[in-house]
């Protein structure tokens, strides 16, 4: 597998792979229903696939999102992601 193409986020912000992903749509409420293990195991592929930035936001599903990516990021170094809030 190719690597993810690096990008620099602003003037001095840390690097990131060009594609990210937004975690938004993993609460419930905010597009329909919503499966966290099917979330979990997405995020896991993301990562897997070069992803290194993560959007969520604790208003996404009222603090829902922020757990869930706790949860998938568990023994993920802190290194390997930027999270983006």
């Amino acid at each position: 597998m190719a690597s993810m193409q690096s990008v620099q986020m602003g003037r001095n912000g840390p690097g990131v792979g060009a594609i990210g992903l937004g975690c938004m749509g993993m609460s419930p409420g905010i597009y329909g229903s919503a499966d966290d293990s099917e979330s979990i195991a997405t995020i896991h592929q993301a990562i897997e696939a070069g992803v290194s930035l993560i959007d969520t936001g604790d208003f996404y599903g009222m603090g829902h999102n922020e757990m869930l990516v706790r949860r998938a990021l568990g023994d993920t170094p802190r290194s390997k992601i930027v999270l983006s809030v």
